[in-house]
């Protein structure tokens, strides 16, 4: 395959290029003994990471599973991504069906399980996606600059998400402490609009920047 990824890091690439890469990757990755690969997408919040993996599930024909779905409320960061490890990835690399429990958000308390489809390649996104002791077949960072990041989180979430995001973001902090998933990544990308690198805004389909990878 030949990408469209330029010669010069850092320079912004388009949404197809940067599928092309990633699509490359996940190919590429070893072939699991049970379950699918596993490529995950993680970043703090407003980083780009639901629209990319949206994207990247569409150009895959897989599923994605979207971490908001586990977290447990506005404290629940951390023993989400427990969930995420202990009922999703530990039964796929097994062999067996994942069922994690939804969080229901309007009622504060577990709701019904909901199976993870069979398929060759699953794509998880969320903070704290590539933060399991089950590492991903792919781990893909997002990152983006906090003013960026915290109008997009607020476009898009508007006044429900308003009053926790210090309160979320000082458990992202915590996290990402404790769990370099920037470091640990195979591929990192940025979607700021301003210098960083940067790219164009994620949810614009405008253009990113190839950081390593």
């Amino acid at each position: 395959m030949v990408l469209t990824v330029p010669q010069r890091p850092g320079a912004p690439v388009g949404a197809g290029a940067v599928l092309d890469l990633l699509a490359e990757r996940a190919a590429a990755a070893p072939e699991p003994v049970a379950g699918p690969r596993v490529v995950a997408v993680d970043g703090r919040s407003g980083s780009g990471k639901t629209h990319l993996a949206q994207l990247l599930a569409a150009r895959l024909g897989a599923p994605v599973l979207h971490l908001d779905e586990l977290y447990p409320g506005w404290d629940g960061l951390a023993a989400g991504v427990r969930v995420l490890e202990r009922e999703v990835l530990v039964p796929l690399r097994e062999g067996r069906v994942a069922s994690p429990p939804r969080w229901d958000w309007v009622a504060g308390r577990p709701g019904p399980r909901v199976t993870v489809p069979p398929a060759p390649v699953l794509v998880v996104e969320g903070v704290g996606a590539g933060c399991t002791r089950v590492r991903p077949h792919l781990l893909v960072w997002v990152g983006a600059g906090e003013r960026v990041r915290r109008q997009r989180a607020l476009r898009r979430d508007g006044e429900v998400f308003a009053p926790h995001w210090r309160r979320w973001a000082a458990q992202e902090r915590e996290l990402f402490a404790r769990c370099d998933a920037r470091a640990a990544a195979d591929v990192v990308l940025s979607s700021d609009p301003r210098g960083e690198p940067s790219g164009g805004a994620a949810g614009t389909g405008a253009r990113w920047r190839v950081v390593r990878g």
